[in-house]
């Protein structure tokens, strides 16, 4: 008799209500597994991509290297992102000989519209690292009341079948029940793993905004300073509209920032 019970009989006298919350809960788990995968791999990607940039942007003699650097790596990291961003808004500032972008945009001064550009960068950032993690959160919030609804359907199916049969023994019911409780242990299964997986993300998404929001007042004290000096040195913008070098000392971030 025991041979006869366990998963495969539990699916095989499962009803459409118990198939379809089956399918749900390995629905889940396999967009589950999926994100934690590949925001897995672009995480490594990222933190790779990362230190490699930072460690050559505080290495560079210049402002057009770090330029060619940001632009070299096509923005592949947060960092390099927000360095290219920046750039871009100092072209457009130095593209108008008063000093000011063209465009709606323009309506602020220098500083504060290197600050909005940056701000929307960092934003950016934020918005394509918190991709998944609300459907991690919906798995591991629903995924075991779901299963708990799963074993309640069962067992309700399973406590009418006892009362058809009219045999209410031990052996009778145990079967029927321990079936029905593998939809508590699937809905878990099933969560457990999410919950994890968004707690890693988003404490990685809150580091990581932590260091670019730090990077970001360097950046933004650097271009200053560079759009500063070469407007006091009277330099013309480029005829391509490239940024002119403007040499600077090597600096740490920790002094970058005063």
């Amino acid at each position: 008799m025991n041979e006869s019970l366990g998963f495969a009989h539990f699916l095989a006298n499962a009803d459409g209500v118990a198939r379809g919350i089956l399918l749900l809960l390995a629905a889940a788990s396999i967009g589950t597994w999926y994100l934690i995968a590949i925001k897995s791999v672009a995480l490594l990607r990222q933190r790779r991509t990362s230190r490699r940039f930072i460690a050559r942007f505080w290495q560079a003699a210049s402002i057009e290297e770090v330029e060619q650097e940001a632009r070299a790596g096509m923005a592949a990291d947060p960092f390099s992102h927000l360095v290219q961003c920046g750039f871009e808004a100092a072209e457009s500032l130095r593209a108008d000989p008063a000093g000011l972008p063209r465009g709606l945009v323009a309506g602020a001064a220098p500083d504060e519209f290197l600050t909005r550009v940056l701000k929307r960068a960092i934003d950016a950032e934020r918005k394509c690292m918190e991709y998944g993690q609300t459907y991690l959160a919906s798995v591991a919030s629903s995924a075991p009341f779901v299963g708990l609804f799963g074993t309640v359907w069962g067992i309700y199916h399973a406590l009418i079948a006892i009362g058809v049969s009219g045999q209410g023994t031990l052996d009778k019911v145990a079967g029927p029940v321990g079936e029905a409780l593998i939809m508590t242990g699937l809905g878990l299964a099933v969560a457990i793993p999410a919950a994890l997986a968004y707690n890693f993300f988003v404490r990685h998404t809150r580091n990581t905004m932590t260091e670019l929001n730090g990077f970001a007042h360097d950046v933004f004290a650097l271009l200053v300073i560079g759009i500063k000096r070469q407007a006091d040195a009277g330099l013309p913008a480029k005829a391509d509209g490239a940024v002119t070098p403007l040499t600077w000392a090597r600096k740490q971030p920790a002094q970058a920032a005063h």
